[in-house]
């Protein structure tokens, strides 16, 4: 049998594209998240484009009558799910700052996030 180097060391990535409370994609995102990691797989998060906005804290979900699904956000740990990570250009692009209502965060560079994404064997978009 011949080795190969494999660039992949992570199992699932999802990562997030949408504004928190335009459709049910992060809610889904996250229903996915938490399933994964309820059986130990490793899965990590991403954040881009208006996905962004589902970091920021203090929002409001009762203001667009929706449940406020981000609050399960801070059950991360439970789950064993400690990679999140945030696009810095996403994050200028809407000047936001990066005040998030989950902890350790990672904020990375356009091509940091990249790379970070390619080390995922699988990759959902949502």
């Amino acid at each position: 049998m011949n080795s190969t180097t494999n660039n992949t060391e992570y199992g699932l990535a999802i990562i997030n594209s949408k504004a928190p409370f335009s459709s049910n994609h992060g809610k889904d995102a996250l229903d996915i998240a938490l399933i994964f990691g309820s059986f130990e797989q490793q899965v990590s998060l991403f954040f881009q484009g208006d996905g962004v906005y589902q970091l920021i804290a203090n929002q409001d979900a009762t203001l667009v009558s929706i449940k406020d699904y981000l609050k399960t956000f801070a059950a991360f740990e439970f789950y064993d799910i400690e990679n999140v990570y945030v696009c810095q250009q996403s994050l200028s692009n809407r000047k936001l700052s990066e005040k998030f209502h989950v902890e350790n965060v990672q904020v990375l560079a356009s091509n940091e996030f990249r790379t970070a994404v390619n080390k995922h064997q699988h990759v959902l978009r949502f």
